[in-house]
């Protein structure tokens, strides 16, 4: 087989970045929907229960918003390395490139980067993502990879995390990632249920509900940390190793988790403190009740003055003037 423009053509072309994630994309444009939909309705409420109306949404649908993002994340430990390595096997040719690996709850990702993109004839900005996930072989797609002929330095990342590699990270990473999932769906279900109580204004099982989020969220964190912590074998390139720390995902998951804890123990802690204040929070002080009917104003009491125009005394209606014949 003789070469094609510097490679050879049964070469896959680089499987480059997509520019967003499209379950990402869905996930937020879903939310931001909605979000937009109630500023449009906010100027029709009245006085100082705008911005606390405001507040409640923005935290609510953020919370929301989080849990069911992170579920599709592929950065939940990352790591980067700058190494000059070979670009195929049994090749002398070395390479500037930049490694990235990013661990996600459904499979692995691994990036290949040129310093600079074009070098050897060819653009190095590859992608590939091996699955874990229910319903996916990882060492499928490691053997897909390898027919496509993969650069080594993804395949070699790659080797590490499958059933067959003597480091035994693969059914550690893929357990924890169905259980982190299973744990943050359930999550995202009682966080539903949370708003759900505290539109129908029943605030302390609404607080109660917001600490089971937090729970299950910082219980998801624990799962994912604990398959993080496993012994892994160096992922070595010449005199560097790529080493890995927990990503954006791990740590924005931490921070939603901690605030659902804040903000339920604030709620049920003013529950039996200052019910009053909480009260106003959300809304339902006894101002609200102004359209309520007055009893004072209820057409037995003359004093009304919406009926003193309608109402005429009883001896008034009696007293006739009779005018003899």
């Amino acid at each position: 087989m003789t070469l094609w423009n510097g490679s050879y053509p049964f070469y896959p072309g680089a499987n480059a970045c997509f520019p967003f994630d499209t379950a990402r994309a869905v996930i937020v444009t879903v939310f931001l929907s909605i979000l937009v939909m109630f500023i449009i309705i906010l100027p029709g409420i009245r006085g100082r229960a705008r911005l606390l109306w405001f507040l409640r949404l923005v935290l609510g649908l953020f919370l929301g918003a989080v849990i069911l993002n992170v579920q599709f994340t592929r950065d939940w430990e990352t790591g980067w390395v700058q190494a000059n390595t070979s670009y195929n096997s049994f090749s002398p040719v070395q390479v500037d490139v930049d490694i990235g690996l990013h661990i996600g709850l459904a499979g692995v990702n691994i990036t290949l980067r040129g310093n600079p993109v074009n070098q050897i004839n060819e653009t190095i900005n590859y992608n590939e993502h091996f699955p874990w996930n229910f319903g996916a072989d990882y060492d499928r797609s490691y053997s897909e990879g390898l027919q496509k002929g993969l650069p080594s330095p993804i395949l070699y990342v790659a080797e590490k995390f499958s059933t067959q590699s003597p480091c035994a990270v693969h059914q550690q990473y893929r357990i924890a990632g169905h259980f982190v999932s299973l744990t943050l769906w359930l999550a995202f279900c009682t966080w539903l249920v949370s708003i759900l109580l505290f539109s129908m204004s029943v605030l302390l099982y609404g607080g109660h509900m917001l600490l089971l989020t937090a729970t299950l969220i910082l219980f998801s964190l624990l799962l994912f940390s604990m398959a993080g912590n496993t012994l892994k074998c160096p992922i070595q390139f010449g005199p560097v190793s790529l080493r890995t720390g927990y990503g954006e995902s791990f740590w924005l998951t931490l921070a939603t988790g901690l605030l659902c804890l804040l903000l339920g123990l604030g709620i049920v802690i003013l529950n039996s403190v200052q019910p009053e204040k909480l009260k106003l929070i959300f809304s339902l002080d006894k101002s609200s009740k102004k359209d309520v009917w007055d009893k004072s104003c209820l057409p037995v009491e003359p004093s009304c003055s919406a009926q003193d125009g309608l109402m005429v005394p009883l001896g008034e209606l009696c007293h006739v003037t009779a005018t003899p014949l």
